[in-house]
C-alpha cells in the first residue's frame, strides 16, 4: 500500500493582533502623560495645635487695599514698588531678624501686589509671612 505524503503546514502564529495591541498601549500612554512641569511658589504651612498661641511680639501689618493703595502698618507707600516696600519693611523691622509678617489684601486687589510683598519680605530673609483671610458669613455675598 502506497501512502501519500501529506502536505503538512507549519503552524504558524499570526503576531499582527498582538503588534497592534502594543502600539495602541503605547499610543494611549504617550497621549495620557504630561511633560510640562508647573512653577510654583514654596509655601510652609502651619500646623494648628488646640491652644491659640500667645503673640510675644507685634506684627508688620501690610495692607492692599483694591485701588493698588499699600501700607505697612498705616504709614501708606507712594509708589508700591519692590524696592520701596522692602526698604519701609527694613526700616520698620528694626532689630528684629524675622518679624511675623500680616498681608491683608482686598479680595479685588491685583495679584500682583501681593506677589510683590512676598517678593520684598523674602529680598529681606523674612520666612514668617502670613496671609489674612476672613471666613465668609451668611451675610456676606
Amino acid at each position: 500500500m502506497k501512502l501519500l505524503p501529506r502536505n503538512s503546514e507549519e503552524p504558524d502564529v499570526n503576531l499582527t493582533p498582538m503588534i497592534d495591541v502594543v502600539f495602541l498601549l503605547l499610543l494611549f500612554f504617550m497621549v495620557s502623560t504630561s511633560f510640562i512641569r508647573e512653577s510654583s511658589l514654596k509655601v510652609d504651612l502651619p500646623e494648628a495645635s488646640g491652644q491659640a498661641l500667645t503673640e510675644e511680639e507685634t506684627p508688620i501689618d501690610i495692607i492692599i487695599r483694591a485701588n493698588g493703595e499699600v501700607l505697612v502698618n498705616e504709614t501708606p507707600i507712594a509708589v508700591a514698588t519692590r524696592d520701596a516696600l522692602r526698604d519701609l519693611l527694613k526700616t520698620t523691622a528694626g532689630d528684629n531678624a524675622d518679624p511675623h509678617i500680616i498681608i491683608s489684601a482686598d479680595a479685588n486687589a491685583e495679584y500682583q501686589h501681593i506677589v510683590t510683598a512676598m517678593d520684598a519680605a523674602q529680598l529681606l530673609g523674612f520666612t514668617r509671612l502670613t496671609l489674612a483671610t476672613r471666613q465668609k458669613t451668611a451675610e456676606t455675598p
